[in-house]
């Protein structure tokens, strides 16, 4: 046998026990002279060294790995670029700069967009891609001023940013010969979506689509050429491991950046698609001997996929200790493999112990069953506060499902094309009695018909009524939801935006249907959701007569969902019908009902303001430590049906206006005539702590403010001003907070006007 020992420095809870040959050392990766005394006193004949620092800095023992000269490749960003330039290697423009403030002048000058490396080593995590002047300057004083990455940002490279696909190509090198493995995508964001901070890596697959024959081919020449020019023109040969960043722009793949030892997550999903006939230990021995040539090196079919399961506030702080649970019931197949990272075990307990604990690989002959299998065994393995994304892959699964059709090896189901009917039988047995509940005299919820039945006269209405309709749905709040996992207020937020929109033509909801779309369908989402759409059925008296449940596995990100609905009430015909732009006079009172926060709009702006201020949906709010940011932001829609229909019963509202998308500028004008204008004072009116600190968090001006959120009016009311009290006192008494916010005036130019704007900044 080639090995006949593996030491492992420092290890962790996956090569504490139960590995054959495998043992832990408690030596420190940084501690040069621990492990060199220990090698010596070991009779250890082979170092692979894990972090780059060991390489860069160089040690004398045999290793699998560059020299200390030719670890400059990644060491020192400035050196890789102008490598690159010498030797006319494809790569973005750029400008190294060890002076702040001529740093900054050149952000503030440039005409594309860029990106930020501090130039040393900064265990992967030292690339910023800024949006914006501003963040770009942000990264720049953290890197170079506050070092935020050490002495690694005495210096940086600011350049050009590349558009396209991102690859990764691992190839295995003796400073002639070189051996790649598939390239592969990586996911370096915390969040779905490839949104919030960068990470280590969250996921990786391969083979990866974007890379086609062509593109490889280029891709190896780039390589070739790096380690030619390593060893011609340097006179440093590279050994070991080169991992290159690509990109694939609409001119081809240009190089990104190198690494000079084994990645991660990529390597976890690369080395198990090394064929049984290929021995790892034998390629790397090879390469230190310089016959790289004379071993087996082969590929096998199929793809393969890693999950990366994080602690709770990972890549910032986060809390170490917590005690994994495994589910002894679910059995590893012999493609199946978790890769420990930071796990440690104490007292016989496997524990958390640092930031990405451990990674979940899994081989098959589709990318689709590969990335099935890598999501149930990170499932069947759990922690409090266990993150993970739940959309690797998402870029492939269009080309895979395109390029690579499944063996068939029986009869095509419904199933086998995404769609489980059983989960939907059960879906439809969780909520039969909810739904039940939501009945009214008009409208019965038993499901399982092929529509809802709806009784105007059995609602009391003498004659055919009105019937109003409308129909929404909730936006991009739902990610803040999925980011999360909770998705119980999602169906009030629902029921809110549509009934809202009826209760202002003072008809009253009669019936509800949803549509609940999906990638796979997870029934305890989809109950979650459902229990909170019956939830507001029941708040707003209307009754949910039918839904719709549609799985599109090629049409959704695995984990993603939407759901939308429609609503119908009615008023009698002998009701005034809202708005009566015709009963609308000069002085008439304006009233506003309190919002509940946010609501259900402008969530594309707050989560950019989310991300760029660096918060993660699991911190504390910093505009009310008694809650985290991503449940304030949950917060329901408020549904005002009731407290408003007894106004609309009264006869005391002439319109009604609910504050959704568009704010307060948009939404107003809609219920006022020609003639008349809306003066609102923004100083009579309390703005939630929520939305204050989003204006200023983002910068964003009054106007656009008033655009783009309710600044703490869900409703505003045109009531004349001999029953405005008498309005407001039924409000308080239904529960309402009710501020009397302005008053209607003769139209010179504009249909809205809000004064004392600056207070919101208070």
């Amino acid at each position: 046998m080639l090995v006949s020992r593996i030491f492992v420095a420092p290890g962790n809870g996956g090569t504490a026990q139960g590995l054959d040959k495998v043992s832990n050392v408690a030596i420190a990766v940084n501690d040069f002279a621990g492990l060199v005394s220990f090698a010596r006193k070991m009779d250890v004949n082979f170092v692979v060294p894990g972090p780059e620092v060991p390489l860069v800095l160089a040690t004398p023992i045999h290793v699998f790995g560059p020299s200390k000269a030719a670890a400059r490749l990644e060491g020192s960003k400035i050196f890789a670029k102008d490598f690159m330039a010498r030797y006319n290697i494809k790569t973005a423009r750029y400008v190294s700069f060890s002076d702040y403030q001529e740093a900054l002048r050149h952000i503030n000058e440039v005409k594309y967009d860029i990106v930020i490396k501090a130039t040393g080593l900064a265990a992967g995590k030292g690339v910023i891609l800024p949006t914006s002047k501003h963040e770009a300057e942000d990264a720049l004083k953290k890197i170079m001023l506050e070092k935020s990455f050490g002495d690694s940002g005495n210096e940086v490279v600011i350049e050009e940013f590349l558009e396209g696909e991102e690859l990764s190509l691992l190839t295995f090198c003796d400073g002639y010969t070189t051996r790649s493995l598939p390239a592969s995508q990586d996911h370096k964001r915390i969040n779905d979506g490839d949104v919030g901070p960068n990470t280590g890596g969250m996921g990786a697959y391969a083979p990866a689509p974007a890379a086609t024959p062509e593109v490889v081919e280029e891709m190896h020449k780039a390589v070739q050429a790096t380690i030619d020019a390593m060893r011609r023109s340097e006179g440093h040969p590279f050994v070991g491991l080169l991992f290159t960043g690509f990109m694939v722009t609409k001119d081809g793949p240009r190089v990104l950046e190198y690494n000079v030892r084994f990645g991660d997550p990529e390597t976890q999903t690369l080395l198990p698609l090394l064929s049984m006939d290929t021995d790892l230990a034998e390629i790397m021995v090879a390469c230190a001997e310089g016959r790289l040539d004379s071993v087996q090196f082969h590929i096998r079919p199929g793809s393969s996929v890693t999950v990366v399961a994080a602690a709770g506030g990972y890549p910032e702080s986060y809390k170490k200790g917590d005690i994994i649970s495994i589910d002894q019931s679910y059995t590893l197949t012999k493609n199946d493999h978790v890769f420990h990272a930071g796990t440690a075990l104490n007292n016989g307990l496997l524990e958390t112990a640092g930031g990405r604990v451990l990674a979940a690989t899994s081989t098959a002959e589709s990318l689709q069953k590969a990335l099935t299998q890598a999501y149930n065994i990170i499932d069947s393995i759990n922690w409090p506060g266990k993150h993970y994304r739940k959309d690797i892959a998402y870029r492939a699964m269009t080309a895979s499902a395109r390029n690579q059709p499944p063996a068939l090896e029986s009869g095509m189901t419904y199933a086998s094309a995404g769609v489980s009917i059983s989960a939907g039988v059960e879906l439809v047995e969780r909520i039969r009695s909810l739904v039940k509940k939501t009945a009214i005299p008009a409208a019965s919820s038993e499901l399982g018909g092929f529509g809802g039945i709806i009784d105007p006269a059995k609602a009391g209405y003498e004659e055919v009524p009105l019937l109003i309709t409308g129909t929404d749905g909730v936006g991009t709040k739902l990610q803040v939801a999925q980011a999360i996992n909770i998705h119980s207020t999602i169906g009030i937020d629902l029921l809110a935006m549509n009934t809202n929109d009826l209760i202002v033509h003072g008809a009253k909801p009669l019936y509800f249907t949803d549509v609940f779309s999906c990638s796979k369908l997870d029934v305890n989402v989809a109950e979650d959701v459902i229990k909170g759409i019956c939830d507001g059925c029941r708040e707003a008296g209307c009754a949910l007569v039918g839904g719709e449940t549609a799985e599109m596995a090629d049409f959704f990100l695995p984990g993603r969902y939407d759901v939308v609905g429609a609503c119908t009430g009615a008023i009698a015909r002998n009701k005034r019908l809202l708005p009566d732009k015709q009963a609308m006079k000069e002085g008439d009172a304006l009233l506003g009902l309190a919002s509940n926060g946010c609501h259900s709009n402008g969530f594309s702006l707050i989560r950019k303001i989310v991300e760029k201020s660096h918060l993660r949906y699991n911190d504390r709010a910093p505009w009310d430590k008694e809650q985290t940011v991503g449940r304030c932001l949950l917060t329901p829609t408020r549904i005002y049906v009731k407290p408003l229909l007894k106004l609309v019963d009264a006869d005391l509202v002439k319109g009604m206006a609910h504050i959704t998308g568009g704010g307060l500028w948009e939404n107003i004008p809609r219920m006022l005539p020609e003639s008349l204008t809306a003066e609102l004072d923004a100083s009579l009116w309390e703005c939630p702590p929520v939305l204050k600190w989003l204006k200023r968090a983002g910068y964003v001006d009054n106007h656009e403010f008033a655009r783009t959120f309710n600044t703490g009016l869900g409703m505003v009311l045109v009531i004349d001003s001999s029953v405005a009290d008498e309005a407001a006192r039924q409000l308080l008494e239904s529960g309402e907070r009710v501020f009397r916010v302005g008053r209607l005036s003769q139209r010179k130019v504009e249909s809205c006007v809000i004064k004392n704007m600056e207070i919101w900044d208070a």
